[in-house]
């Protein structure tokens, strides 16, 4: 067996448009293609005693124990894998279910399709799994390959652990995605976008994008913060600043003991030390709180319990009480093997990653045993209850009870007062007091610190009392109720005129008066300004649009090859087109038939929302057909308003765009609306581009169910003025003083066959069109587009691409002209190089009245030297009149 490649999925695909993160592993099974598993003696055994646990997989039999009849009765290998893969990272402690196996069309390989939660983990454990099927089969010692599923497991844990946000950001990130809000990272530092465009919101733990700065800055400035409170009214301990051992003799005196050193700018508890005694005590404390910061606060010890109140959008929310990290004696264990067995706890973790963090034995842990007279190795009486940090912080290894019901209502007032005196959105506040179900003012309680971005883990999982999902304020906060964390999204995907009816629809958007991103096979436009040249069809373009806070409406065009590399770059959409489905890239990416391509196509329209549009071709078989797949409304377009699907549709009330008598219509539960005449639209060169008008039509039916007014869409298409920079590499024409040229993006026999439909109409003679075959179509894509070339050209130039794509010019050569032979052996032919001499012998032996045809993939190259030439000949016009 070989791996061949690993693509990873992050959005709606081929394999599933449900399951949007999946690992996809080309594999070749080689010589085992002939050998099941039923074939392979002892592996059925073997797999049973390494991996158990594979018996809670039912596979296609439906039961417990199904996956392993399967393998004993015979199954091939990358099956197995699936299944392995799967299991090995469950067995991690990651919820992955999804997996399937299916034929690429190659004998022997295989596309082994797996679920990950964390990217790096799904490729690790689709390799490990290989690795030990591998070794299953050779015959490997079961022993020495447990140890290494032990091994791999761990490391998917490792894994799992570095990529996964901590508990309060994972807690946000799932109400999001309960709520049915997109969720995209933006950095590989925990920030992360919810929702789209300009309706996006951002956040970083539990620090969002509506957080004041200037609040942050404050209750960093933990001085500065008593001060705002103090004058406010709000109790809190009595306290100064100090930096040297000299300020903290005068502290002392001013105050008195027990005191608390802490730094100024700390966190996480880091660097304080409660309830100081001694002089002695205070230095060392001095020491470990300027190690965080230069000036160190001292205040007043207050005696009680410490509280964390949770104050979301100036509303309390939750009430936790923090209880330090300790251990209970049982008479028999030492300290230290009694601390080893809390941290035993499977909840207990590295971090903030665990719902509690494992207790450190640290210079504070030993120096309050030395307190006690106590070492690591001293036997705690039976039922004695030891602190082992001066801290209640869960990030030290405390642990927290909810206490969000004895809350009394002069607290909860105090706590969104406090909220405001600081102007924290999310604001955590640090209590000590002997309770919270009276006053904290009545029993000397006090307010010790104001926290921004809070951690939740302890109102989310707390050790007792009751889980709060203080994440859903949060999220009501950043998207209140009638408002939205979308924009509205078209996606267009088809064989041919994406390109197009992308840009169409983008004008009328515009000129509707919304801010539009868009995504072309020419770049990446931002309102009017392209902001990144290229082919921008994929995912990653599509993200560059969803992330700007500017956009308003994203039209964004979706092809073949960034559905098949790592799927659609949103999770959902208001309106999904689909062009048409034509013989283009067969035998590329495991789609070999025009029926799975219309698979990949389809992908698109499956991911409107079930409010949305799926606008449809009604001449086009198998983008008709898709209209059983979908779970949203669906609109058609056909320019023969006769079409028994069309008219089928027009009379159940369906939406529909057509052309009766030369004029853009539509049906919309019968009721006819017309936009324009055909020959009024620039766009379809005066209603003689049949397949212009398709596009019309397109653009027509998705901006009105976006709610644009019939109105504003006539005015946006009579304003839509074709040419190389609007719509760049599609029918851009220069008139030459003599004869005509052409640049079109046509490169596959249906392009050039709509084309050929407008030359027909065209007066000019001869018609001649420089074509070249892309070297890794398939044979037969090559032959027929020389067929096409031939039924629509009087004259034919073949000219060859810088990337010949794995063919030799010979080989490109001799396939198109089998395919103009085929239809007509008498047709001229020539052939050159490359395409700039293609062009400047068409155009120097161009005759009076001939139009010249350059279908090209390099529109922009193309562009560019026939505006050259196209100067050249003005110039030469006036010189001569």
């Amino acid at each position: 067996m070989n791996i061949q490649e690993i693509r990873v999925m992050r959005g709606p695909n081929f394999w599933s448009v449900r399951y949007h993160r999946l690992v996809v592993m080309r594999l070749d099974l080689e010589e085992l293609e002939y050998r099941p598993s039923n074939e392979i003696d002892g592996f059925a055994e073997r797999l049973e005693k390494l991996m158990p646990s594979l018996y809670n997989h039912y596979c296609s039999e439906g039961h417990p124990g199904g996956f392993f009849e399967r393998v004993r009765d015979g199954t091939w290998m990358g099956h197995i894998i699936e299944h392995m893969a799967l299991e090995m990272q469950t067995l991690a402690g990651m919820e992955c279910g999804f997996g399937r196996t299916r034929g690429t069309g190659q004998e022997g390989v295989y596309n082994v399709v797996i679920e990950y939660e964390w990217e790096e983990a799904g490729k690790y454990a689709a390799r490990a799994a290989f690795e030990l099927a591998g070794g299953l089969v050779k015959g490997e010692s079961l022993e020495s390959l447990q140890q290494h599923l032990i091994a791999d497991i761990e490391a998917l844990r490792r894994i799992a652990k570095a990529q996964a946000p901590g508990p309060s950001t994972s807690a946000i990130l799932k109400e999001a995605k309960k709520r049915r809000i997109p969720v995209l990272e933006l950095s590989p530092n925990g920030l992360y976008q919810l929702g789209y465009g300009v309706n996006q919101k951002r956040i970083r733990a539990s620090m969002d994008s509506l957080t004041s700065c200037i609040a942050v800055d404050i209750a960093g400035d933990k001085d500065e913060t008593k001060y705002l409170l103090r004058e406010a009214g709000v109790p809190v301990p009595r306290g100064t600043l100090i930096q040297s051992e000299e300020d903290l003799d005068q502290a002392i005196s001013d105050i008195g003991f027990p005191i608390v050193l802490k730094p100024l700018n700390g966190h996480q508890g880091k660097g304080i030390t409660v309830g100081i005694r001694t002089r002695e005590e205070a230095a060392e404390a001095l020491q470990r709180a300027r190690e965080h910061s230069d000036n160190v606060i001292v205040e007043q010890c207050i005696g009680g319990h410490d509280f964390r109140w949770l104050v979301v959008n100036y509303k309390f929310v939750a009430a936790s009480r923090r209880r330090a990290a300790s251990i209970t004696g049982d008479g028999q264990s030492t300290v230290r093997q009694l601390i080893d067995q809390v941290n035993q706890d499977p909840k207990r973790g590295e971090g903030h990653e665990s719902e509690l963090t494992a207790i450190k034995i640290d210079s504070i842990t030993e120096g309050m045993l030395e307190e006690k007279g106590l070492t690591l190795d001293s036997v705690l009486p039976e039922g004695q209850v030891l602190y082992l940090k001066k801290t209640a912080n869960l990030s030290t290894g405390g642990t927290a009870s909810d206490v969000t019901d004895e809350m009394h209502l002069a607290n909860v007032k105090l706590a969104e007062r406090i909220a405001r005196i600081i102007g924290l959105d999310i604001c955590g506040i640090d209590v000590t007091a002997a309770r919270i179900d009276t006053p904290i003012q009545a029993n000397k309680g006090a307010v010790l610190e104001v926290n921004a971005a809070p951690g939740l883990r302890m109102h989310l999982a707390p050790a007792e009392g009751t889980p709060r999902n203080v994440a859903a304020p949060i999220l009501d906060m950043l998207f209140p109720e009638d408002t939205t964390a979308r924009i509205p999204i078209v996606a267009i995907t088809g064989t041919n005129g994406k390109t197009t009816v992308t840009r169409l629809i983008a004008h009328l958007v515009q000129t509707a008066g919304y801010r539009v991103g868009y995504t072309t096979t020419d770049g990446i436009y931002l309102g009017s300004e392209l902001i990144e040249r290229g082919d921008n069809t994929g995912p990653l373009s599509t993200q560059i649009v969803l992330k700007d806070s500017s956009v308003e409406f994203a039209v964004l065009e979706c092809a073949r090859g960034g559905l098949l590399r790592s799927g659609l770059g949103f999770d959902q959409c208001d309106v999904g087109i689909v062009t048409n489905v034509a013989s283009d890239h067969l035998g590329m990416g495991g789609i070999n038939t025009l029926e799975q391509l219309a698979k990949v196509k389809a992908v698109v329209p499956e991911c409107v929302k079930p409010d949305g549009f799926a606008i449809l071709n009604a001449e086009d078989d198998l983008v008709y057909a898709m209209r059983e797949r979908v779970s949203c409304n669906v609109a058609l377009f056909s320019l023969d308003s006769q079409h028994e699907r069309v008219m089928a549709h027009r009379e159940q009330g369906g939406l529909l765009a057509t052309v009766e008598e030369r004029g853009l219509v539509i049906y919309d539960s019968g009721q006819r609306i017309s936009i324009a005449t055909a020959t009024e639209v620039p766009a379809t060169f005066d209603g003689t581009a049949d397949y212009m008008v398709q596009n019309v039509l397109i653009a027509v039916l998705a901006a009105y169910v976006r709610g644009i007014d019939p109105a504003t869409i006539r005015q946006g298409l009579l304003s839509f003025l074709p040419s190389a920079e609007t719509t760049p590499g599609r029918m851009n024409i220069f008139s030459f003083r003599q004869f005509q040229v052409m640049v079109d993006y046509a490169h596959n026999p249906a392009a050039l066959r709509a084309l050929g439909g407008y030359l027909q109409r065209s007066p000019a003679s001869p018609k001649i069109g420089i074509i070249t075959g892309v070297g890794d179509r398939r044979e037969e894509d090559i032959i027929e587009l020389g067929q096409t070339a031939a039924r629509i050209f009087d004259e034919i130039i073949i000219r060859f691409d810088k990337d010949l794509r794995g063919r030799t010019p010979e080989e490109i050569t001799q396939l198109l002209v089998r395919g103009i032979e085929q239809e007509d052996g008498r047709k001229p032919v020539s052939v050159f190089p490359d395409e700039e001499r293609a062009l400047l012998h068409a155009i120097q032996n161009a005759r009076p009245g001939c139009f010249i045809v350059d279908c090209t993939e390099k529109v922009e190259d193309a562009l560019e030297w026939m505006n050259r030439a196209w100067l050249e000949d003005q110039r030469l016009k006036a010189a001569t009149q």
